[in-house]
């Protein structure tokens, strides 16, 4: 775990008194480096036996697992986005971690992907190494919820960039998959059932409008308690995002998945037809599936249009698979075996384009 300074030292001018240096100038190395030391154990955690560097060098090194016969390397980058002020405003950092990790992940799962190893980038403003500990501490845990390695990162203390207490973080998954079970909706027919995985809530996207909503409409504050939620809403807007990686991959291992959509900005509307041929189209009926409350919210006190709400956000379902239809009743019932909730959510159609709604009710 790599621990950079994020400001280049300057020369010229002659100064009277004390001299300057780079803590002076706001960037703190003997807090990067108890940061790191505060990270060590967490981190270890998440190695694979794939892993051959520890923390402190300057590149993480993985080997690939054995039996892939064509392993074909998948990478994807994120961030969290704007449910940042959501943890500013708590003063809660546990849980970003995961949202990073998870929009990562999820991403390169649609192609089949087993994800290897991650690499955090945070970039704060003044350098809290508990804090820092506490956000790479919910990397971690999203690393360990889809089974991949932390095995590097940076983190750069950068003042005047960023106010003192603001931070920002991104993340970068590579994964690996077998050159014959790539996952690219080409295989994709008309009739085949479109499966629901239930979202954990917000996940991290549509938060410009979501925090407009809450905080200026509604005028809540994240100590609000709200009843129809049961909790605070900044309880519920930091509901960390589901990873989806191990669930998945089991159902990959038993089952024909044609394609898959994480729905991420863009919602229903927008991701499910990035893996769809040409020609196809598909069919989603909204009432099939259960609408979280904050959704619900969010569209009676913003008097946001319905086409819009499935456009901005992802209404519940925060993972689609695209199956056979003979397979999609087996599939189902697989999932519920292990206590998974999923949703028969529509079909796929020919001669319709992008994503049609049967009906788009006021949320059955």
């Amino acid at each position: 775990m790599k621990m950079g300074t994020g400001q280049k030292k300057g020369t010229g001018g002659l100064f009277k008194g004390q001299s300057l240096n780079y803590a002076r100038a706001g960037v703190d190395i003997d807090a990067a480096n108890r940061a790191v030391s505060l990270m060590k154990e967490i981190i270890r955690r998440t190695y694979r036996p794939e892993v051959l560097t520890d923390i402190g060098g300057f590149g993480g090194l993985c080997a690939l697992p054995a039996g892939y016969r064509e392993p074909v390397l998948v990478a994807g980058t994120d961030g969290v986005g704007t449910k940042l002020r959501v943890a500013f405003m708590c003063g809660k950092h546990d849980s970003v971690g995961i949202d990073a990790v998870a929009m990562c992940v999820n991403d390169i799962l649609t192609s089949g992907t087993e994800p290897l190893f991650f690499l955090d980038y945070l970039a704060v403003g003044r350098l809290n190494p508990e804090r820092v500990a506490t956000i790479v501490g919910g990397v971690a845990r999203g690393c360990e919820l889809a089974g991949c390695a932390l095995i590097g990162g940076e983190t750069a203390e950068m003042p005047g960039f960023y106010e003192p207490d603001e931070y920002d973080i991104a993340g970068f998954a590579v994964g690996v998959v077998e050159r014959s079970r790539i996952v690219d909706g080409r295989k994709i027919a008309p009739g085949d059932a479109v499966i629901g995985l239930p979202s954990s809530g917000l996940h991290s996207n549509g938060f410009s409008l979501a925090r407009k909503v809450f905080f200026e409409v509604m005028g809540a504050t994240v100590d609000t308690f709200e009843p129809s939620l049961g909790r605070t809403v900044g309880e519920e807007l930091l509901e960390p995002t589901r990873i989806y990686v191990k669930t998945v991959l089991a159902l990959l291992a038993r089952f024909e998945i044609r394609g898959m959509a994480h729905i991420t900005g863009g919602g229903l509307t927008e991701n499910i037809v990035r893996v769809l041929p040409r020609g196809l189209g598909a069919v989603l009926e909204p009432g099939r599936w259960p609408v979280p409350q904050v959704f619900r919210l969010i569209q009676e006190h913003g008097g946001v249009a319905e086409a819009e709400m499935f456009r901005t956000f992802n209404m519940g379902i925060g993972y689609v698979l695209i199956v056979p239809s003979a397979t999609a009743a087996a599939l189902l019932e697989a999932l519920g075996a292990e206590g998974e909730k999923a949703y028969l959510i529509g079909w796929i159609e020919s001669g319709i384009e992008g994503v049609v709604y049967q009906r788009l009710p006021e949320f059955a």
